[in-house]
């Protein structure tokens, strides 16, 4: 488990949202963002072992498509 460092305090007020922009900021040398790779399309022949309960799959086929 990695040790966490504190180098001070930080009021936080619950749903203030400005302070959590602010400890985002103060992160953002902190983070590396991976290289971009590039997505290719699997497959359908390479997808299984998804299954669905039928009251699920029941569910999805009686909501409208998006946008309607």
């Amino acid at each position: 488990m990695t040790k966490l460092k504190v180098h001070g305090t930080a009021p936080f007020e619950e749903g203030d949202l400005a302070s959590l922009r602010g400890d985002c900021a103060r992160m953002v040398p902190h983070w590396a963002a991976p290289e971009r790779a590039a997505s290719r399309p699997v497959p359908p022949s390479l997808i299984h072992g998804v299954s669905v309960p039928a009251a699920s799959a029941r569910l999805l086929d009686a909501m409208s498509e998006y946008g309607d």
